[in-house]
């Protein structure tokens, strides 16, 4: 059995008539004067210019920003400042401190369990940023893919129906004159009519997704509007060299999986699920926020310093029998909660927090291994339709060859080689939209799996 490439036209026989030779052999004229883009050359100017992809970058450095504010209060911090009070009576501004023309205060956490589980849990959610950064990346990757490929198919079906076109026009003139000779009824007449009609509307309709799919790339990849783009006529990678057990299969397709295979891969699917990662990164953070919250019972320890200069003016003198205007202190200040009601309130709240993200961890693993289930038997059916359209459109060719060898043996009408050809090019367009439906599952699959980055790479 031979395998059919979807990308190459089967070379056309040579026939008796020279108009029907032409006609199998023409070019397409609208395929001339476009530069082809290639499905790696899109993917990264999508990339390139997707703002998706830089508000997630934004997002992951507000994320970075916040676990370093919260990890700054276990760092070094030290301030100063100057001022002038008047004073009547004792000097003493707000909170008890003393009036100072220069002050320098030095403040460093060294021991806060609430504090360090709130920062190593806002570290735990900036990693989800960066997950979810890598998960808009794969979207964009595959929505991109799809409609390139998208367009890649429906370039080419428009290249069929135009030689489609034409020999239903042919078949509708011989009908036409067949009648004249009352060789034909009217019926016949309308029958290739008819035919014709329905050709011009599928070409109206793949011309309508045509324009969509070729405005929608312009979108994301920036290609400016006086720039042809044609969909290279190359078979994508994955396509031809990936399976979901990570395997080429003998004839170099997607081969589904089954039993343990099909189970590894599923297996596979959930731990390299961006949700799942999120989720679990989510758990690790609530565990935080629970630990510190229950080693919040226990004191608080800082490093404290302070220098000051006080003024003369604020009466200091008259409170004091040693008056100096220089000041140093250092010392660890250290604090201990006797009773703290919010602490049991944060103790339970942090609980009932991890309960819950623990069952949505639970709940997204669950939803991803029937996802991905589902999507292995859509390529496993995908493929198998593909096949079957695959052998029809081998059998058109064939049928075709046989009218074809008929007709130079003058034992078929020009009408019967027409009719095969009509019917191989319906048979292409078929083969095309099944094999493009089998493509976007596989995208899918190899998106679900983490296995993206390694095609596309």
């Amino acid at each position: 059995m031979n395998k059919i490439s979807k990308r190459e036209r089967r070379s056309c026989g040579w026939v008796a008539a020279a108009g029907v030779a032409l006609l199998l052999c023409a070019v397409p004229a609208r395929a001339q004067g476009s530069a082809n883009l290639t499905l790696q050359q899109a993917i990264r100017l999508a990339l390139q210019n997707s703002p998706d992809v830089r508000l997630a970058k934004a997002q992951y450095q507000v994320a970075l920003g916040q676990a370093r504010v919260d990890r700054a209060s276990f760092l070094p911090n030290l301030y100063t400042g100057t001022g002038l009070a008047y004073t009547y009576g004792f000097p003493s501004l707000p909170g008890g401190q003393a009036p100072a023309v220069f002050e320098l205060d030095y403040q460093q956490t060294i021991f806060d369990p609430l504090l360090r589980g709130q920062q190593r849990a806002a570290e735990d959610r900036a990693q989800s940023e960066k997950i979810e950064m890598d998960r808009v990346h794969d979207e964009i990757v595959v929505r991109t893919a799809t409609d390139y490929l998208n367009l890649a198919d429906v370039q080419h079906s428009l290249d069929l129906m135009q030689t489609e076109k034409t020999s239903a026009e042919r078949i509708l003139d011989i009908v036409r004159e067949r009648q004249q000779a009352n060789l034909a009824l009217p019926i016949d007449v309308t029958r290739a009519e008819l035919t014709v009609a329905q050709i011009n509307e599928r070409t109206v309709k793949l011309q309508d997704q045509e324009y969509s799919l070729d405005q929608t790339l312009r979108q994301v990849t920036g290609i400016p509007a006086d720039q042809p783009i044609r969909a290279s006529t190359e078979e994508p990678a994955f396509a031809a060299s990936t399976d979901t057990s990570g395997e080429t299969g003998e004839t170099g397709t997607f081969s589904p999986a089954t039993g343990p295979a099909e189970s590894q891969m599923i297996d596979r699917a959930v731990q390299n699920d961006r949700s799942v990662k999120e989720a679990e990164n989510e758990v690790d953070a609530r565990q935080e926020e629970l630990h510190g919250a229950r080693w919040s019972y226990f004191p608080t320890v800082a490093v404290v310093g302070q220098y000051s200069i006080l003024s003369k003016f604020n009466n200091y003198n008259e409170f004091y029998k040693a008056f100096e205007r220089n000041n140093v202190n250092v010392g660890i200040q250290v604090t201990i909660p006797i009773f703290a009601a919010k602490t049991s309130a944060t103790v339970a709240l942090a609980k009932s927090q991890l309960s819950q993200a623990d069952a949505a961890l639970t709940q997204r693993r669950q939803q991803v291994s029937q996802q991905v289930q589902k999507q292995v038997n859509d390529v496993r059916e995908l493929d198998a339709s593909r096949e079957v359209a695959r052998l029809s459109l081998q059998l058109a060719q064939q049928n075709l060859d046989i009218e074809q060898a008929r007709f130079n043996d003058s034992r078929a009408t020009l009408q019967e080689v027409e009719q095969a050809r009509l019917d191989e090019s319906e048979k292409w367009v078929a083969f095309l939209d099944a094999d493009f439906a089998r493509e976007h599952a596989q995208l899918v699959l190899l998106q679900a799996t983490g296995e993206l980055a390694k095609v596309f790479q």
